[in-house]
């Protein structure tokens, strides 16, 4: 896996990895708040991997998603340098004719044993998870990954 980043102007950068771009810059005053800052994009980056995992799952049980979205919230340190994450709580939500036992069961297998991202930051930070299907809560849990290399 690679990755490249070139500096456009000020402390706006592109991020590129295998032909596709992603703005950066840092929030005003510093920057100019064009693009996402890294930490948004590393949270991004969780919801991205998990709702891939998510999605594969439901595809595979045959259910019938008609809409799925992930929320992320990160709690980050104050007062210190550098400001970390100290939690972070993703919300599941899934929308269609969905089993809520293979909606919980398919994010439980994402955060604890196929998401690489969660797998990655939990190791540093806690990450906690609630499932919603069709607006009801069924689900929820902490993301816990067997000690790796």
């Amino acid at each position: 896996m690679r990755a490249k980043l070139i500096w456009k102007e000020n402390l706006q950068f592109t991020a590129e990895a295998d032909g596709h771009p992603v703005m950066m810059d840092a929030r005003p005053p510093v920057g100019q708040g064009k693009g996402q800052t890294p930490k948004q994009l590393l949270l991004a980056a969780l919801c991205g991997c998990t709702a891939m995992d998510v999605v594969a799952l439901m595809r595979k049980q045959r259910q019938e998603v008609k809409r799925f979205a992930i929320t992320a919230e990160a709690t980050i340190s104050e007062g210190v340098h550098p400001a970390v994450f100290t939690a972070i709580d993703i919300a599941f939500r899934i929308e269609g004719t969905v089993d809520p036992a293979l909606a919980a069961e398919a994010a439980r297998l994402s955060q604890t044993r196929f998401c690489a991202i969660s797998a990655m930051l939990s190791r540093a930070v806690p990450i906690r998870y609630e499932v919603f299907v069709n607006g009801a809560s069924v689900g929820r849990g902490e993301a816990q990954f067997a000690p790796g290399p």
